[in-house]
């Protein structure tokens, strides 16, 4: 009878850490997904801007954005060879420069969305969006998203552990209740 019980409670543990994972999944996937809203706008509609004729400098922000610092979302346009033709934001004191491939993706597909690492401790939502003339990046801070991931994971791990500790007892109060 002692294994009839530990078999239903390793079962029944099996399960409720499949759905306590499979929360925090979830959770991060919809947090992370969320991260790209704003520069799917900002880059698209930069795109459509420049195809429709404006110039570089009208897509881009009025103040500048630190990367490596501020939350905020900024736009850079490339020429198509990689040349930055006006941006709002500075890594380092110059514009950043994103990986190659991502705006040959873009050119490629019409649109490209990475999670970019420029420098340590610097985590970047980038979107990178063609247009006639080059292509349109918009990217902003994973830094509160990555926060929020790590407020999910604790809340799904203490849900599990929780849940454990009761499913423990129910499975030693069902042992003692239901003798065979």
């Amino acid at each position: 009878m002692t294994r009839r019980f530990a078999a239903l409670f390793a079962v029944t543990a099996l399960v409720w850490a499949m759905a306590c994972g499979l929360s925090y999944v979830q959770a991060q996937q919809v947090l992370r997904g969320d991260a790209n809203d704003p520069q799917v706008e900002l880059a698209e509609d930069g795109a459509a801007a420049l195809d429709a004729g404006s110039g570089p400098a009208s897509v881009v922000g009025n103040t500048t954005v630190q990367i490596a610092t501020s939350l905020a979302p900024w736009v850079t346009v490339y020429g198509p060879s990689g040349d930055v033709l006006a941006s709002d934001a500075t890594l380092n004191g110059a514009p950043p420069q994103i990986p190659p491939g991502v705006r040959t993706t873009a050119s490629a597909s019409g649109r490209d969305q990475v999670t970019w690492q420029p420098q340590p401790g610097v985590r970047v939502a980038l979107v990178v969006v063609s247009f006639k003339g080059g292509t349109v990046a918009s990217g902003r801070s994973l830094r509160l998203i990555e926060m929020r991931e790590d407020q999910a994971l604790l809340i799904a791990g203490a849900a599990m552990v929780v849940g454990l500790a009761i499913l423990a007892v129910l499975t030693f109060v069902a042992k003692r209740i239901w003798k065979e």
